[in-house]
């Protein structure tokens, strides 16, 4: 498997999908969610980086047009962060997560071990 986030998280998406094993589903989810944290990182490290040449009313366009609304009192780091984070969840990949992490839950599967009756 691939060792970029995006790619690894469809990837593993793919691979749960017809899995019913807790166990397997286990490892999957686990290698997801380090995947999604590295992912969800990159794109932080990217938005910081394209931020820092905004200024505030760009920074807040651009929040608003992901659905991160720069609202009053929220730092600019903080409306950073949310943009990054916003830009992150619409991403195929945070998708491909979302379905892994469902396909989980379905059978008892979660990332504490819990088993659900």
């Amino acid at each position: 498997m691939d060792t970029n986030p995006t790619a690894l998280l469809l990837d593993l998406a793919a691979s749960a999908r017809d899995l019913t094993d807790q166990d397997a589903l286990q490892n999957l989810l686990a290698a997801g969610h380090r995947a999604w944290c590295e992912g969800v990182a990159d794109v932080q490290s990217g938005i910081r980086c394209e931020a820092a040449s905004l200024s505030d009313a760009q920074l807040a366009e651009r929040c608003a047009a992901a659905g991160a609304a720069w609202e009053e009192g929220t730092t600019r780091g903080e409306a950073v962060s949310a943009l990054a984070f916003a830009t992150w969840d619409a991403s195929p990949a945070a998708m491909a997560y979302t379905e892994l992490a469902e396909r989980a839950t379905r059978f008892g599967v979660s990332l504490l071990g819990e088993e659900f009756q």
